[in-house]
């Protein structure tokens, strides 16, 4: 693939992304997408993509590798006797710095909440992306820290906090376009740090009653 390719590719993918999370995945269209990447060939994402399936498959995967490296560098530098709090940062952080080093205005967290909040989107992705190795390695090793939380919680509440992160950054992202904030990830990533230990260490009240999920990717 040629240079101009190339950038005509990465053109229609900034769109894409952009278009789906202000206005939701279900409601763009290819054609709409090709116009707001300022080319007036149609079928553009078929070209480039095949179809738009493998057009949400390519924006999903654009840049994990890069924010999976990130972590996998936290993971090594972790002591021996890492804490909770030691391993959601390892969890949380590369994401954040992710986020921090897009350029402005960046669409990328509304993208993936938009992502995980349409069922239809689920189905059409169904078993294309698989959990993070690094994450569910986390999970594991944060288990042997919370002795007094059953596993089957720990892993209900990791699979609450994903959500619940991606939600409050995509909200932080409009915020920060509009003027509302002052762009500070870096606070935002340690309020989550402090948040998410909390909510994993905390008490169990009913042992036997917990939430449970179907297994999903994380996201973040």
């Amino acid at each position: 693939m040629g240079q101009h390719s190339d950038k005509a590719r990465e053109t229609l993918l900034d769109a894409a992304e952009e278009l789906f999370a202000v206005h939701g995945i279900d409601a763009v269209s290819n054609r709409r997408i090709t116009e707001h990447a300022g080319t007036a060939n149609h079928s553009a994402i078929a070209y480039h993509f095949g179809d738009r399936d493998e057009l949400l498959r390519i924006l999903l995967n654009r840049h994990r590798e890069e924010v999976s490296q990130r972590r996998r560098e936290l993971i090594d530098a972790l002591p021996d006797a890492a804490g909770v709090r030691d391993l959601i940062a390892c969890m949380i952080l590369p994401w954040i710095e992710y986020l921090a080093s897009r350029p402005m205005p960046s669409w990328h967290a509304r993208f993936l909440f938009q992502v995980r909040s349409v069922p239809s989107v689920a189905e059409i992705l169904g078993g294309s992306l698989t959990a993070s190795p690094e994450i569910e390695a986390l999970i594991h090793r944060m288990q042997s820290e919370l002795e007094h939380v059953p596993p089957e919680v720990v892993r209900g509440r990791s699979q609450v906090l994903s959500p619940m992160v991606l939600g409050i950054c995509a909200g932080y992202e409009a915020r920060v376009q509009s003027g509302e904030e002052d762009p500070n990830w870096t606070a935002v990533g340690y309020f989550f740090i402090d948040s998410c230990s909390g909510m994993l260490s905390a008490p169990v009240t009913h042992p036997q009653d917990y939430l449970s999920f179907p297994a999903t990717p994380y996201l973040l």
